[in-house]
């Protein structure tokens, strides 16, 4: 059974920062590329950031140099660290591991709530 696990969510005021931890279970962790979407209400679900097997990055423009996605292989873990955070980035966050070749090889973590306030 396939299982990610988002941790590190909670309240924080404007310009703090949060790292959000996602644990993988039931899949080859090292081989999927690993993502970070966010959904605010009333918004469209959005891709914050992913990265490859191979470490590579990309950022939606909104948290570039803001945001800083990384892995441990080791740990089963991706991580998702926000800094400088502002009140529009409040949202519930959640993980999602894709396959990079088989496209229906995609899962879901249950989601974080992220909420910058003061």
């Amino acid at each position: 059974q396939v299982q990610l696990v988002e941790s590190g969510g909670g309240l924080v005021q404007p310009g703090g920062s949060l790292r959000l931890s996602c644990e993988a279970s039931g899949i080859t962790f090292s081989i999927y590329t690993m993502g970070w979407y966010r959904q605010a209400p009333t918004k469209q679900r959005e891709l914050v950031a992913f990265i490859s097997s191979g470490g590579n990055t990309n950022y939606a423009d909104s948290v570039k140099g803001r945001f800083t996605i990384s892995r441990d292989n080791a740990k089963n873990t991706v991580y998702l660290q926000m800094n400088s955070l502002r009140p529009e980035d409040t949202a519930v966050y959640r993980c999602n591991a894709n396959h990079p070749k088989l496209g229906y090889l995609k899962y879901w973590g249950q989601g974080t709530q992220v909420t910058v306030s003061s």
